[in-house]
């Protein structure tokens, strides 16, 4: 029997996902927040549900791309007799990134209500997920992941075994770590390179051709020499993220210093009014300090 899937949450990394699903053959129910991202999803055969409940009712497998921790409790109705309605019998996979202790508490619920729980942090950025260049970092028991794997395999080109809840989602906070440091790194780099009056695009050159060189370094210096700002992850997801790592990072007595300027930077960007840029934005962070310091 063909596994009947669902999918919750067509944001920009959402959208993507659920349309490479279709791509690759499986039947596919979905649903949105927001009426924005459904017609592309009609238009490659899947099935618009009328609310969450209709498409976990038409599902064996529900996957959730959802921006943070209280839109994953309201979608589910979490804590109510629907909530069990709507997982009994059925395998819930998150996708999103959430703390530890959310993606834990979940897998208990879940799994209280007669329902399977795996966690599926997606490693990657919107370019990534158009392309199904993800990199998934699976948590759960043995038997629920291999039951999931084949759908993670049609969004991404690697699926990593993490080990039980909430495993996936520390390696994805730990990775990110990395990444939303980085690209501050860069867009420091960036700025000086600017305010010294470089050619930028010979500075690019310089950078795209040495020992630095990554994916994410050569898409971020594209966007930042063209000024070029349409989100692949936004800056308020990556100043989410920031507050997940720092809160995870301080419940152990890890200490992140690199981190903890990085997410100031982040912070000071949303609150500019820019959260729906993308990350490389943050490069305005820096310019708008400079703009109030003499000389």
């Amino acid at each position: 029997m063909e596994t009947r899937v669902g999918f919750i949450g067509l944001g920009i990394m959402g959208r993507p996902m659920a349309a490479n699903l279709r791509r690759a053959g499986v039947p596919l129910s979905v649903w949105n927040r927001s009426p924005g991202g459904v017609a592309a999803l009609e238009g490659l055969g899947a099935v618009v549900g009328p609310s969450p409940a209709a498409v976990f009712e038409a599902s064996d497998v529900v996957l959730l791309m959802l921006a943070h921790e209280a839109a994953v409790d309201e979608v589910l109705q979490r804590g109510s007799a629907a909530f069990t309605r709507l997982v009994s019998g059925r395998t819930l996979v998150h996708l999103g990134t959430t703390s530890p202790g959310f993606s834990a508490g979940l897998a208990r619920d879940v799994e209280g209500a007669g329902g399977d729980y795996a966690e599926a942090p997606v490693s990657g950025s919107r370019i990534p997920a158009e392309r199904a260049e993800l990199v998934a970092l699976v948590g759960g028991r043995p038997d629920v992941v291999d039951r999931v794997a084949p759908l993670l395999a049609a969004m991404c080109r690697e699926v990593v075994r993490c080990g039980e809840v909430p495993a996936g989602t520390g390696t994805k906070l730990a990775v990110n770590l990395y990444l939303c440091t980085m690209v501050a790194g860069l867009a420091e780099a960036f700025h000086l390179a600017d305010r010294l009056d470089l050619d930028l695009e010979v500075f690019r050159r310089a950078l795209d051709s040495g020992p630095m060189a990554s994916a994410v370094s050569a898409v971020k210096l594209a966007k930042l020499v063209a000024r070029d700002f349409e989100a692949q992850a936004a800056v308020r997801d990556v100043h989410t993220n920031t507050r997940l790592i720092a809160e995870a990072a301080r419940a152990v007595g890890a200490h992140s210093p690199l981190l903890e300027a990085t997410r100031e930077l982040f912070r000071e960007t949303e609150a500019a009014g820019l959260g729906a840029l993308d990350m490389a934005a943050v490069v305005t962070a820096l310019e708008r300090r400079d703009a109030g310091r003499p000389g």
